[in-house]
């Protein structure tokens, strides 16, 4: 259980937010988060690579000289992979690179790799009506007075997409904005600094902490 301090848009405490998570034994909690984070960027790769073999490769069909008597060595194809425009020995085809993992046990490493980030953790209240309009430059301001340097990869989580926020923080080159209920180690580990507003601690607690 943790007590996370509550920020408003002018960077004062507001209050408190509770985030519960029922998270992995510390012994076992780097390899259930390994694999959470393996697993995800395996079956994010397509798998869509293909080369041609000697057989795929158009043309090559004729034999290019007689077996002897020219003095070259011999060759029964234009498309052997020893020549230019020949095939691909042992390319790379296509193929499945998904992993499987149990829904418990992904649900497992995300409490835990999420609980792992408390300290970089910064809870503000609900913005969304500070944006009347789509401003980055406001934006980039309050992150400052939350005290988010500008600079550093920011994972915000919001619990329902606002396009006023959206658009004000897509300029952002490093800020990368998410919903609470599309959590993912990759994102959560990969950031410096993860803001969530108030109602996105809420959802998280009510989407992930009471499962086992």
């Amino acid at each position: 259980m943790v007590d996370c301090k509550v920020k408003n848009w002018d960077g004062e405490d507001s209050g408190t937010a509770l985030l519960e998570l029922k998270v992995a034994k510390e012994e076992t909690a780097s390899h259930v988060v390994h694999r959470a984070l393996i697993r995800q960027m395996h079956n994010s790769r397509q798998g869509t690579v293909s080369t041609k073999t000697r057989a795929e490769v158009r043309g090559g069909g004729r034999k290019p000289w007689r077996q002897k008597g020219t003095g070259r060595a011999r060759a029964g194809s234009s498309r052997s992979p020893l020549w230019r425009g020949g095939g691909v020995i042992f390319g790379p085809k296509p193929r499945d690179f998904s992993v499987k993992m149990n829904r418990k046990e992904r649900q497992l490493a995300l409490r835990t790799a999420f609980h792992s980030r408390v300290e970089d953790l910064v809870v503000v209240a609900d913005f969304a009506e500070q944006l009347s309009r789509p401003k980055t430059k406001d934006l980039l301001a309050a992150m400052s007075r939350w005290g988010v340097e500008p600079e550093s990869k920011v994972l915000l989580i919001v619990a329902e997409r606002n396009e006023n926020v959206y658009l004000s923080s897509r300029n952002i080159a490093k800020l990368r904005m998410i919903s609470a209920s599309n959590l993912n180690v990759f994102d959560i580990l990969a950031a410096d600094k993860i803001v969530a507003t108030e109602e996105a601690i809420a959802k998280i607690q009510e989407v992930y902490g009471g499962q086992v």
